[in-house]
């Protein structure tokens, strides 16, 4: 067993002989962790925790804490792990409350990604991806093969269907079906020139005129970008601030935010 000298293990801890534990990890009581599973550093797991075999767990993740939801009053539960699951910097796992089954699980073969939060009794099965910043509240459930792009939330008590795919920055307050690519509305838009910038930053008065009068044309109802474009070449006294505005609206290849 690689255990660093750092590390602190509880006595009831019980640590498979190949498992391998880096610097300054804390272990809990009743924490079970099974062979060949890396934890890289700073890593605090409590328990009842069983963690399975492969798995690794990049630094500074929490595992098995107790749960945010202030109906738990320290009562006893549990955190299931399976196997060769990645799970990245930062992550948080709850353990489950007993209005909730008293359990949160965690299957075979995923990737949870670098800030990713599993609330209690969450319920997340085999070869998913939950990309940065994916927040799931309590009790969420997510089927196996799916999919939840970076920094989308999901409230509680929702199921993400099996072989799904959720867009990133989703606000998922329903349930996805499964088998569905899924995002919810999310509107950009640009509001005009970022005139107390401009002014911290020294612009001429002239210029940030120009880019005004520019960025009312751009984000005019009635005219289409080409009609824009040349409505300032006609109306706007020329600055190098709006030269470089219209390059770069016609260098576009993804298209721009209006």
């Amino acid at each position: 067993m690689a255990i660093h000298p750092t590390a602190i293990i509880d006595p009831a801890a019980r640590i498979h002989p190949d498992a391998d534990i880096g610097p300054f990890c804390v272990i809990g009581a009743e924490v079970e962790i099974g062979a060949r599973t890396r934890l890289m550093a700073n890593l605090y797991i409590e328990g009842p925790t069983w963690i399975g075999e492969d798995n690794i767990f990049y630094p500074y993740g929490s595992v098995g804490v107790a749960s945010q939801d202030l109906k738990y009053h320290g009562e006893r539960t549990e955190t299931r792990i399976g196997s060769r699951n990645k799970i990245r910097e930062f992550v948080t796992i709850h353990r489950g409350t007993e209005g909730g089954g008293s359990l949160t699980t965690i299957g075979d073969d995923n990737l949870l990604m670098a800030y990713t939060h599993i609330a209690h009794d969450a319920q997340i099965g085999s070869h998913i991806i939950l990309g940065n910043a994916v927040t799931l509240a309590g009790h969420v459930s997510i089927g196996d093969w799916a999919i939840v792009e970076a920094f989308s939330g999901v409230h509680q008590f929702c199921r993400i269907g099996r072989h799904s795919f959720t867009g990133g920055y989703s606000v998922v307050t329903q349930d996805v079906l499964p088998y569905s690519q899924t995002v919810t509305p999310r509107q950009s838009k640009v509001y005009g020139e970022n005139k107390i910038g401009l002014q911290r930053r020294g612009f001429p008065a002239d210029s940030i005129a120009g880019l005004h009068k520019a960025f009312r044309l751009l984000v005019s109802d009635k005219l289409n970008t080409s009609q824009a474009l040349e409505q300032i070449q006609a109306e706007v006294a020329p600055c190098a601030e709006v030269d470089e505005l219209t390059e770069f609206i016609r260098t576009a290849k993804r298209g721009f935010i209006k």
